[in-house]
């Protein structure tokens, strides 16, 4: 008698043909691989943050001090070499405060006058310390005399820093009228002008000690007159 028990149907292949082979089993499908959490970080979301902010206000302070003006000396007109810096030749001139560029301020101008040109300086320029001495080479050893000048006895446009000869415009103190006072005299300072009628000019000049006394004397008399030295300017 035929038994069925323990035997299985090869119908159950795929194509229905006893001799095909079974087919391979399959996982389910759409099925994905567990992924892990993203790690979320904080700290470093606040710190780019903080990055974005600090970088925008320092440049809103950047346009900031770019459009602040401060208030600088520029020198108007030419100074010479060991001359001393005479107000006349300053003028207040505006810049940026944040423009890096070196300066002294407009509000020391009356102290610069007190100093001297450590080089020559042309017309134009904005003031730097680094161009301001506080003594002159040129008069180091040397006698300070104050003139009194008219119109005819002092050079027009005369200025600091320019090299003089000095001589006697008349007989006084002992000289002749023609006598040279003062070969090579040093203006440190000028000031008012003698192109006005009746107007007079002071010049302060430094010469040597011996020469001093005889030109102080016709200085005090009226009797001085100056001329340019070739060289200058």
């Amino acid at each position: 008698m035929a038994s069925d028990r323990g035997t299985l149907s090869r119908s159950a292949g795929l194509s229905g043909d006893p001799q095909a082979p079974w087919a391979e089993p399959s996982g389910p499908s759409g099925r994905r691989m567990p992924s892990a959490p993203r790690e979320r970080k904080p700290a470093l979301f606040a710190l780019a943050i903080l990055l974005v902010a600090l970088g925008a206000g320092a440049a809103g302070l950047l346009v900031i001090r770019a459009g602040t003006k401060v208030q600088a000396i520029e020198i108007v007109q030419r100074v010479n070499q060991n001359a001393q810096i005479p107000v006349t030749a300053m003028q207040e001139v505006g810049i940026s405060a944040g423009s890096g560029v070196s300066y002294v301020p407009w509000d020391q101008a009356g102290q610069v006058a007190k100093f001297f040109a450590a080089t020559t300086i042309p017309a134009g320029t904005l003031l730097t310390q680094n161009m301001v001495a506080s003594s002159s080479n040129v008069t180091a050893g040397e006698d300070i005399v104050g003139l009194s000048l008219k119109a005819g006895q002092v050079p027009g446009n005369l200025q600091p820093g320019e090299k003089v000869e000095a001589f006697a415009v008349g007989a006084a103190c002992g000289v002749t009228a023609g006598t040279v006072l003062s070969q090579q005299a040093q203006v440190t300072d000028v000031a008012g002008s003698a192109t006005a009628t009746g107007s007079t000019e002071s010049v302060t000049v430094a010469v040597q000690p011996a020469d001093a006394g005889a030109l102080t004397c016709s200085a005090a008399n009226g009797n001085v007159g100056l001329a340019l030295l070739p060289g200058n300017g």
